[in-house]
């Protein structure tokens, strides 16, 4: 299995930067943008891997009838909480067993009365397993954004992730958890191979999906394209890159590009990128699960900023 990839680009989202637009960087603003002793890597011979198309129908389905409007079931303690205390949120429904009360005390403000029920009235209401600590909630979905309009309202020294088809909700939930801690601006994924904000994911997310924005774009290289006329650098992970990922000049805007956990960066993703890099793995055994790597990214990424 090959180490997801990452894509940093060096500038965020920002809607207040005035800095000059660049269509392409070329071979001199890639040289002035990373140290002299990694100079030698040629960004243009990246040796990508071809991607396969998983059939992800399972994990795009709804897993409860109600969602089919759009709408779905959130639960579990911390996304809850989060949704409720989200003014763009339209909620429907709020149930939760005596346990949960005590441990999800709703502000008198709270959009819906909560229903106060046992746990096999919750668990009817939601996937089999979901681990829902005894709260729930039915709620619309957050209103789409696009991608300009995150990087409008970006801060200087943004940080945007872009997940190249990656499908597994709970990873994108766990990513999303990683970014919003280690202050990543926005979450871009691929429209037609990443999964909905279901319930799995939002709990996985641990509220993050409340408070990062995610952007869903059509095509993944345009994308790429448009933050790169805007100022950002983009790296993409990839544990096959020569550079590793501390030797790459993180600051300023930067998008940071992950791959498919099984399949890495597709080839025209990584072709997009304006350098790869690596994580400083062991040669013994150099995989780690996507949602993993994107959190030793991000990690990277904020220490590097302040040191």
């Amino acid at each position: 299995m090959n180490v997801p990839q990452f894509v940093n680009p060096k500038n965020s989202t920002k809607a207040t930067t005035t800095s000059p637009l660049r269509k392409t960087h070329g071979d001199e603003d890639v040289a002035n943008h990373f140290p002299i002793r990694i100079l030698r890597v040629e960004m243009t011979k990246r040796n990508p891997r071809k991607s396969k198309n998983r059939d992800d129908g399972q994990r795009h389905s709804r897993a409860h009838p109600d969602s089919g409007d759009g709408a779905a079931w959130l639960y579990g303690l911390h996304a809850v909480s989060a949704a409720l205390d989200n003014a763009q949120r339209t909620v429907h429904r709020l149930v939760m067993t005596r346990a949960g009360e005590e441990k999800l005390a709703p502000a008198e403000q709270s959009p819906v009365r909560a229903e106060i029920v046992d746990r096999d009235t919750v668990e009817a209401l939601l996937p089999p397993g979901a681990v829902h600590q005894g709260v729930a909630l039915h709620a619309e979905p957050l209103p789409t954004l696009a991608l300009e309009d995150v990087m409008e309202r970006a801060p200087e020294a943004a940080c945007i992730v872009v997940l190249d088809q990656v499908t597994d909700p709970q990873n994108v939930g766990a990513i999303m958890r990683s970014a919003a801690a280690f202050g990543a601006t926005a979450i871009v994924l691929q429209d037609r191979h990443a999964p909905p904000v279901t319930g799995a994911l939002a709990k996985a997310a641990s509220g993050a999906v409340e408070s990062l924005p995610l952007v869903r774009v059509t095509n993944l290289s345009r994308a790429l394209d448009v933050l790169k006329s805007a100022g950002y650098w983009c790296v993409g992970l990839d544990g096959d890159a020569d550079t590793a990922l501390s030797d790459v000049k993180l600051d300023g805007r930067i998008g940071l590009v992950m791959g498919a956990e099984d399949a890495g960066l597709r080839r025209l993703t990584a072709e997009n990128c304006d350098a790869l890099a690596r994580l400083p793995t062991s040669p013994t055994f150099g995989t780690l699960n996507v949602s993993a790597a994107s959190a030793a990214a991000l990690y990277e990424m904020a220490r590097s900023r302040k040191t």
